[in-house]
């Protein structure tokens, strides 16, 4: 069975381990590509000008072990 990979900030930053924030910055910085580790999700929102974002945690993990980003993710909030 095939396992949903997209979610959104909350659920993706715990299943990698770190802050929302954290998670925010690399998709800002551009370490996260749009489309393959982040989208929008306007699916059941009513206000397509403000849409969520969903992450694909199995690609945004690859990136952050590749670039060994986040090595101060076991520092405390």
């Amino acid at each position: 069975m095939l396992e949903n990979v997209w979610h959104p900030c909350g659920l993706a930053a715990e299943k990698l381990g770190i802050r929302e924030s954290q998670l925010s910055e690399l998709r800002e910085y551009v370490h996260l590509k749009p489309g393959i580790h982040w989208r929008s999700s306007p699916l059941g929102q009513l206000k397509p000008w403000s849409p969520e974002v969903i992450y694909n945690v199995n690609a945004c993990e690859k990136v952050i072990s590749k670039y060994k980003l986040l090595k101060f993710n076991q520092i405390a909030a």
